[in-house]
């Protein structure tokens, strides 16, 4: 129980800007385990989202809240993953081959290309949010984030990590496998069984088949996952859950 516990702030500090005690060790290979309760972080992200509309919900209008509930989520998670999104996005227009795109994702001079995927990404993430109905907001907001930091670990297991220049990327994703997949899969499918019901079944049938997607893509395209493909994926996931929720609940 202490180990998780201490696995659990590991990945709270990681992928957030939340204060986690720093006398805590974090090593590559605890970093990597640490993985397994990604979801678990997306889903106290996600109720942290639901309290916030809740209690600004009869203050704000709900077009400003939405976006306000995005820009707190961005703070929160200190624009980690949007750095990825704009460099993905650089790096498929600029690189001719997988070695220029992952030279390009070590490139930290924005382009335009990354500017228009992240304005666009963040404009149909709001969108999806904005329409969801009232009834299923608070299943929306926990849902998103959990789906986001759940992919990462799929890819992270599922991919090769090609380093590029000074990258340390797969130092800790290596460390991640078989135990951290079942542990994010099981917390998501449980999460998806909770809020949606039988029909969470079948958001996550088809996140799965988006997800195979994508390993595929990413292989074929990059060579495999870094962490800034991580990111991006995350954001892409996102929004896509999103649009998930709209259509089939």
């Amino acid at each position: 129980m202490r180990y998780s516990w201490e696995q659990f702030r590991i990945a709270l500090g990681f992928l957030t800007i939340l204060p986690v005690d720093r006398s805590l060790e974090v090593t590559p290979e605890r970093l990597g385990r640490s993985m397994a309760l990604y979801p678990a972080v997306g889903l106290v992200l996600g109720l942290g989202l639901v309290m916030l509309d809740s209690l600004l919900g009869a203050l704000v209008p709900r077009a400003v809240l939405d976006c306000l509930l995005l820009l707190i989520l961005i703070v929160v998670t200190g624009a980690l993953h949007l750095d990825g999104i704009a460099a993905l996005f650089d790096g498929l227009a600029r690189g001719k081959n997988s070695a220029g795109i992952v030279r390009t994702l070590q490139d930290r001079q924005g382009g335009a290309m990354g500017v228009v995927g992240l304005v666009m990404l963040l404009l149909l993430k709001y969108l999806c949010l904005f329409n969801l109905p009232m009834s299923i907001k608070s299943a929306g907001l926990i849902f998103m984030p959990a789906v986001g930091r759940w992919v990462q670990v799929v890819l992270a297991v599922s991919c090769r990590h090609p380093r590029g220049r000074g990258s340390s990327d797969a130092v800790y994703l290596e460390h991640s496998g078989e135990r951290e997949l079942l542990i994010a899969c099981g917390s998501l499918i449980a999460v998806a069984l909770v809020l949606f019901g039988m029909e969470g079944i079948f958001l996550i049938f088809l996140l799965g088949i988006a997800t195979i997607l994508l390993i595929k893509y990413f292989e074929i395209r990059l060579g495999g996952v870094n962490g800034d493909v991580l990111g991006a994926s995350s954001e892409l996931m996102e929004v896509f859950s999103l649009l998930l929720v709209l259509a089939v609940i």
